[in-house]
């Protein structure tokens, strides 16, 4: 291994390789921050760069461009509540907040910390650990993966308020099934689609992001109808007394979760932010700290999973989410066969590869700290401002996604339902959570009913599964422990 490693910083380290993973992090931190382009976007506008680069310097431009996008993504995120990558959707849930009390910088801050903690955590497991954490991966299959998605969608509880359960429930349960509109993948038939080609595709996630929290954040701040920005002073890019001690065991335990998550095949960051966010929701305290831990905990996790998603990558072959499928064929395309012989068959690019990680986080912090102050003015422009700037935004990140005319008016439906769900005290994090998992529950769930075959006593003889289905249960158990109470109290009164 540390053959390998010496290998990877000789690689790494060599002026023009060192200039590619600048590039690549400038250009994904950049598109990233776009609402609506996120990682597989900014990739793909990377690939013919990549033609013209041996392997070796290719992949590591092409990483760096892969987690600068999600550490750009969060921008977006905090500052207008456009969560355009799936992965930074739990950020906005405390950094729009925060941006809007006059703490952008500090959130934009926190944002940047965590997610250098989370990659270089990340990185760090990729290098010890890449070997025996691809064997751990392939003990994962369909049944283990539907009762992942269920703890996942089980943690709504951690989003909701309390006495509002029932309602995270339902809209989680709308999210479901907006995710069932489109094509059956695996019947070839058509679902709630009303006879529309528009609709054959399903509804992208983009779509259902920006509607419901930018745009239906837009409108709402027009029936706001005041004009007042959310301050005025100068925002620096600095962390309050306190917040790297309140969050250093938030980032900790975020970023081993993250990278264990993004580890397994179809897991991805996404999924791992949201864990990241509901354990801290379990850890919360009163104190002025809990949003800063918000904060970091998704911001960690996330960045490490991106990190997890190469052990699949490039020690099976197996891309573990949709970034990862477009750097396999990236590899392929350079002749390069990913899988358990790519470590003897180019130890340069592998070890070049993780060890670049380490520079690009570097790179990453040192790019976006000096430029938070001067990003972080635009939460604290006026509404007359702000509005259009956001509308405008929204509007093109769902139209140059598609491309179709049809979405635009389809985007401002879901802004109208999402703002009057919202002022009917309706949270919108479970909606977007079930509408995130709903393509990957029911695929996994038709596998593992076709594997009960009528019996679902196998799960008790797999210890993976008996473990997820134990904290499933775990999960409620919190909430029917409220409910009791309430309800003792209610009658001893």
């Amino acid at each position: 291994m540390w053959e390998g490693i010496t290998a990877g910083l000789t690689t790494a380290l060599d002026p023009g390789n060192l200039a590619w993973v600048v590039a690549g992090c400038l250009a994904g931190t950049l598109i990233g921050m776009l609402p609506g382009l996120g990682p597989i976007t900014a990739i793909a506008l990377m690939i013919p760069v990549s033609y013209s680069l041996d392997p070796a310097a290719g992949m590591i431009m092409m990483a760096g461009v892969y987690y600068g996008a999600v550490f750009g993504g969060s921008t977006s995120s905090i500052l207008i509540n456009a969560p355009g990558v799936a992965s930074t959707v739990a950020t906005s849930f405390d950094g729009y907040p925060m941006a809007r009390k006059g703490q952008a910088g500090r959130a934009l801050a926190l944002a940047a910390y965590a997610s250098f903690a989370g990659g270089v955590v990340g990185a760090v497991a990729l290098l010890l650990f890449a070997s025996t954490l691809a064997a751990l991966a392939t003990a994962f299959q369909s049944p283990e993966y539907t009762l992942i998605l269920a703890f996942a969608l089980s943690s709504i509880a951690a989003f909701a308020d309390r006495g509002q359960v029932l309602r995270s429930l339902a809209a989680a349960l709308v999210g479901l099934m907006l995710g069932t509109v489109g094509t059956d993948q695996s019947a070839g038939v058509q679902r709630f689609t009303f006879g529309r080609l528009d609709l054959t595709d399903g509804l992208s996630f983009v779509l259902v992001a920006m509607a419901t929290f930018a745009l239906a954040e837009a409108f709402r701040m027009v029936l706001a109808g005041d004009d007042d920005a959310a301050s005025t002073r100068f925002a620096h890019a600095r962390l309050h007394p306190g917040d790297a001690r309140a969050v250093a065991p938030a980032v900790g335990r975020s970023s081993v979760l993250g990278f264990l998550v993004g580890v397994l095949p179809g897991a991805g960051a996404t999924l791992a932010s949201f864990f990241a966010y509901d354990l801290q929701r379990r850890f919360r305290r009163s104190d002025a700290a809990d949003g800063a831990r918000g904060i970091a905990a998704p911001e960690s996790a996330n960045n490490a999973a991106c990190t997890g998603s190469f052990v699949p990558l490039l020690t099976l072959g197996i891309p573990g989410s949709g970034t990862t499928a477009v750097l396999l064929g990236v590899m392929l395309s350079y002749g390069v066969q990913p899988g358990p012989r790519l470590l003897e068959a180019e130890p340069t690019m592998f070890w070049g590869v993780i060890v670049s990680m380490f520079i690009g986080n570097v790179v990453l912090l040192a790019l976006n700290l000096p430029l938070i102050p001067y990003i972080s003015r635009i939460v604290y422009l006026r509404r007359r401002v702000l509005v259009p700037f956001v509308i405008v935004f929204s509007l093109l990140g769902v139209y140059l996604t598609s491309l179709n005319s049809f979405d635009i008016f389809l985007m401002l439906a879901f802004a109208l339902a999402g703002l009057a769900l919202r002022l009917a005290g309706f949270p919108l994090a479970p909606l977007l959570l079930g509408f995130i998992l709903s393509g990957m529950l029911e695929e996994n769930l038709r596998r593992t009913v076709l594997l009960a075959d009528g019996s679902w006593t196998f799960l008790l003889d797999r210890p993976v599964s008996l473990v997820l289905l134990v904290l499933c249960v775990l999960v409620w158990l919190g909430p029917l422990k409220r409910l009791l109470a309430r309800k003792r109290g209610t009658q001893g009164h």
